[in-house]
């Protein structure tokens, strides 16, 4: 459980207050008067935690929040304006806000990681599908080479799986460049044929 922000002032000396109203308090405590605001804490803030437990409903999100509430009365005590509303409406007021922002908060949190979540599981989707592929691909090419006769396999594997060229293949295979050149030529009109029926029999 989270621990609550450690607070800049006596909570819960239970300053004599006497009849004073919240208003009045509050006024003091926008002069720095200490002993006024423990003594506003001790009053409001079991509605604070309250108004803020209804909407975040973790305890100890709640907590957080009720003391950030009270660090914001603290601060901003001198904007308080009794003419626009009662002490006690008006720190309500700023736990609402505080509250709903914090849900937006932890809702934005979920929506990045959610999303990070949904790229990181489409980019290795990508991955896989490219490797499928490839790896189709290549048996494709494997499963045609066999169709081949072997000296046009022999002549292809060489020229572009090993990077021979053509007078390099006839060397290899002891056979006239003209003789190679036609041997291949047959044979990748073949492999092209080949390959073109295997992708459409995929679709």
């Amino acid at each position: 459980m989270t621990e609550p922000t450690p607070l800049p002032w006596p909570a819960g000396s239970h300053a004599r207050s006497g009849g004073i109203s919240d208003g009045d308090l509050l006024t003091l405590t926008a002069t720095g008067d200490t002993a006024a605001f423990s003594a506003l804490y001790d009053r409001v803030v079991p509605w604070v935690f309250g108004l803020v437990r209804r909407i975040l409903r973790n305890p100890a999100q709640s907590e957080e929040v009720t003391q950030e509430v009270m660090l914001d009365v603290w601060r901003t005590a001198t904007r308080y304006d009794a003419d626009r509303g009662s002490a006690h409406a008006w720190i309500l007021t700023i736990a609402h806000r505080r509250a709903v922002d914090r849900v937006r908060s932890e809702q934005a949190a979920a929506d990045r990681t959610e999303q990070a979540g949904a790229r990181a599981a489409e980019i290795e989707f990508d991955q896989v599908a490219d490797t499928v592929s490839t790896r189709l691909e290549a048996e494709q090419v494997r499963r045609c080479l066999d169709t081949l006769t072997e000296l046009q396999r022999e002549s292809i594997e060489l020229a572009y799986y090993n990077g021979y060229t053509y007078p390099e293949v006839a060397q290899q295979l002891g056979a006239k460049l003209p003789a190679i050149k036609a041997r291949m030529r047959d044979g990748l009109i073949r492999l092209r044929d080949c390959l073109g029926t295997a992708q459409g029999g995929l679709t």
